[in-house]
C-alpha cells in the first residue's frame, strides 16, 4: 500500500537553488534577512543578494571552478549562508564539517569530498590548517580576525571583488549543490550527493505544507552543517522573507535572552531543546510569548516532554521526520490536523511512502510495522563515489529505504517505533556503531566489542560499548581512549565487560541481540 500526501502536488520550477532563495529579495528591501544573535549585527534583504555576488566574484577570482567542492569548518553564523550561496552560485559544491570533528574525521572527510578550498574561524585554524596540509585543500579563507592565521585569506578581503561574477550554467537535475555526509542505513560516513533540484524541491514540498509567514522570526540554534540548520531553517526564511537569528552554541541563558530580545516566532529544536524549555527553572524569567510554534526534529520526542512544553509555553509543537537522503525531510505535521501522540506526521507534498517487509520487500497494509520507503524529488542522487551503498539505498523505481521500522495509519500518518539501522542518535546527530567499535579494537586489551544505542532522557540515545578483554584494562581507561579519536557527541557513555559478542556465521555482529538484552534490563519492574 502506498501512502501519498494530503496536500495537492506542488509546482517545482527548474532553477538553481541560490536563484530560488534570492528571487524575492528584492521585495523586502531593508527588513533583516539576518541577525547575529550574539551582536546584534544584521544583513538587510537589500544587502543579501549584492554580498552573495561579490563573494562569488571573490571565490572565483580565487579558481573556484565549477563542480569544485569548498568545505565550511565553521559554527552557525552569517557567513556560513553568504558562503554557501555564493558557491553555489558558480555552481561549486559545499560540504559542511562539524566543528567538532577529531582531526582524523576532518581529514577523511575533505579527502573524500576531494575539497579544494576550505572556510573556517580563527578559532579553528589550526586544525583547520593542518587536516588542509594533509587533504590537498589549495586554500584557506577565514572567516573575522585572521591577522592569527599566517598564509590564510580573509573573508572580508573576498568583499571587495566588484566585478560581476561569472555566469556558469546549472543543469539543476545534474549540478551538485551540497555534499552533507551522512552514514546512511550503516557503515562509515558517505557523501550525499544533493543537486538544486533536490534542494529546491525540499523548500517548496515545506511552503506546500506548512506555509512560512513573511513576518516571522527564525531561530538558527540547530547547527547548519547539518541541513535542518542551513536548509529546513536558513534557506527557507530566506526564500520568504522571513528573519533568520544565529546563534553559534548552545548556551541556554543565551538562548532565552535571543528568543525574547528579537521576538522569535518560530524555533526549530531538537528534543534535548524541548526539555530544556519545558523544566529548566530559567525559563520564568523571559518573556517567550510571541513563540509561537516550535518544530522538532532530528530524534524522537517523548510525548510527554511535548505536552510539558506545550502547556508552559503555551506554543504548538509540530514534528518532522526524513534523513539527509532526502534534503532533509519526507515527513512533517500538517497545520489543520491534530497529531496523534508519537506520530511524525504525513508525506509531504509530491512525496509518496510506503512501509515494506525487510526481508521480502512486499508491501505491507494500515498499521502493520516494517521499513519505511521513501520517493519523492527531494530523494539524493547518490552517495558519492559509491555505485554499490547507492544501489543498497535506492531501488530502481526511486524508492529510498530509510533503514527506519514504522507504520502509517489509514489516515497516512506515520509513526517510527525503531530502526533496522544500527545508528545512533545522540542529541539528533548520529553515531555509527561500526566506527566505535573499530576504534575499540585498536585498544591493546579488547579483544571484541561490539556497540549499541541505550536509551537515555536527555540525550535519547548513548553509545553503549560490550566489550570482551584479553588482558586488564578498565572501562574508564578505554572509555577515555575511545574519546580522544571522536567527536565529543560519539563518545562512548556506557560500557559492560562481556565474555562473548554474538555473531552470524558470517562474522556479522548481532546487535540486535545486544539491544534486546539492554532492554530486558531496562525494563521496569526486571
Amino acid at each position: 500500500m502506498i501512502f501519498s500526501s494530503p496536500h495537492p502536488t506542488v509546482a517545482i520550477p527548474e532553477i538553481s537553488l541560490t536563484d530560488f532563495v534570492l528571487q524575492r529579495a528584492a521585495e523586502f528591501g531593508d527588513k533583516p534577512a539576518i541577525i547575529e544573535g550574539e551582536t546584534g549585527r544584521t544583513i538587510t534583504y537589500a544587502q543579501l543578494t549584492p554580498l552573495i555576488r561579490r563573494l562569488a566574484a571573490g571565490f572565483a577570482n580565487l579558481g573556484l571552478q565549477k563542480g569544485e567542492v569548498l568545505a565550511i569548518y565553521s559554527p552557525n553564523s552569517p557567513e556560513f549562508a553568504l558562503t554557501f550561496h555564493a558557491v553555489a552560485s558558480l555552481g561549486g559544491v559545499v560540504t559542511m564539517v562539524p566543528p567538532l570533528f577529531t582531526d582524523e574525521e576532518i581529514k577523511t572527510q575533505l579527502r573524500d569530498s576531494a575539497a579544494k578550498f576550505l572556510v573556517t574561524i580563527p578559532q579553528l585554524f589550526g586544525k583547520a590548517r593542518d587536516a588542509a596540509a594533509a587533504a590537498g585543500i589549495k586554500k584557506i579563507i577565514v572567516i573575522g580576525d585572521s591577522e592569527s592565521a599566517a598564509d590564510a585569506i580573509s573573508f572580508a578581503s573576498l568583499l571587495t571583488h566588484n566585478a560581476e561574477p561569472p555566469l556558469r550554467s546549472i543543469n539543476p537535475h545534474e549540478d551538485l549543490a551540497a555534499l552533507p555526509y551522512s552514514s546512511g542505513t550503516t557503515g562509515f560516513p558517505k557523501g550525499v550527493m544533493l543537486t538544486h533540484h533536490n534542494l529546491v524541491s525540499m523548500l517548496c514540498q515545506i511552503q506546500g505544507n506548512d506555509a512560512l509567514a513573511e513576518d516571522d522570526i527564525m531561530i538558527c540554534l540547530v547547527p547548519m552543517y547539518h541541513l535542518y540548520g542551513l536548509h529546513v531553517v536558513m534557506n527557507l526564511a530566506l526564500s520568504q522573507g522571513a528573519t533568520v537569528v544565529t546563534l553559534s552554541r548552545y548556551e541556554l541563558k543565551q538562548f532565552l535572552e535571543a528568543l525574547q530580545k528579537y521576538d522569535v516566532t518560530i524555533a526549530p529544536l531538537v528534543p534535548p531543546l524541548v526539555l530544556a524549555l519545558s523544566r529548566a527553572p530559567e525559563v520564568e524569567d523571559y518573556d517567550l510569548s510571541k513563540l509561537r510554534l516550535i518544530h522538532c526534529g532530528a530524534a524522537s520526542l517523548p510525548h510527554s516532554v511535548a505536552e510539558e512544553c506545550k502547556e508552559r509555553l503555551g506554543c504548538g509543537i509540530k514534528y518532522g521526520y526524513g534523513l539527509t537522503e532526502v534534503s532533509p525531510l519526507s515527513h512533517a505535521s500538517v497545520p489543520l490536523k491534530s497529531d496523534s501522540p508519537g506520530s511524525v506526521g504525513y508525506c509531504l507534498p509530491n512525496t509518496e511512502c510506503k512501509i515494506v517487509d525487510p526481508d521480502t520487500h512486499a508491501e505491507l497494509v494500515a498499521n502493520e510495522p516494517g521499513e519505511i520507503w521513501i520517493r519523492g524529488p527531494q530523494v539524493m542522487r547518490g552517495y558519492l563515489g559509491n555505485p554499490q551503498a547507492t544501489g543498497e539505498m535506492i531501488d530502481a523505481e526511486g524508492w529510498l529505504r530509510s533503514g527506519d521500522v514504522g507504520y502509517a495509519d489509514e489516515q497516512g500518518q506515520l509513526f517510527v517505533v525503531d530502526r533496522l539501522k544500527e545508528l545512533i542518535k545522540y542529541k539528533g546527530r548520529q553515531v555509527a556503531p561500526a566506527e566505535l567499535e573499530a576504534i575499540l579494537l585498536t585498544h591493546p586489551a579488547v579483544a571484541d566489542a561490539g556497540v549499541i544505542p541505550s536509551t537515555d532522557e536527555e540525550a535519547g540515545e548513548v553509545p553503549k560499548a560490550f566489550v570482551v578483554l584479553k588482558s586488564q584494562a578498565s572501562a574508564e581507561e578505554i572509555m577515555e581512549f575511545v574519546a580522544q579519536q571522536v567527536a565529543p557527541h560519539k563518545r562512548i557513555r556506557l560500557m559492560e565487560f562481556v565474555t562473548e559478542i554474538p555473531k552470524s556465521p558470517a562474522g556479522k555482529i548481532l546487535r540486535r541481540l545486544l539491544v534486546q538484552r539492554e532492554r530486558a534490563r531496562t525494563r521496569p519492574g526486571a
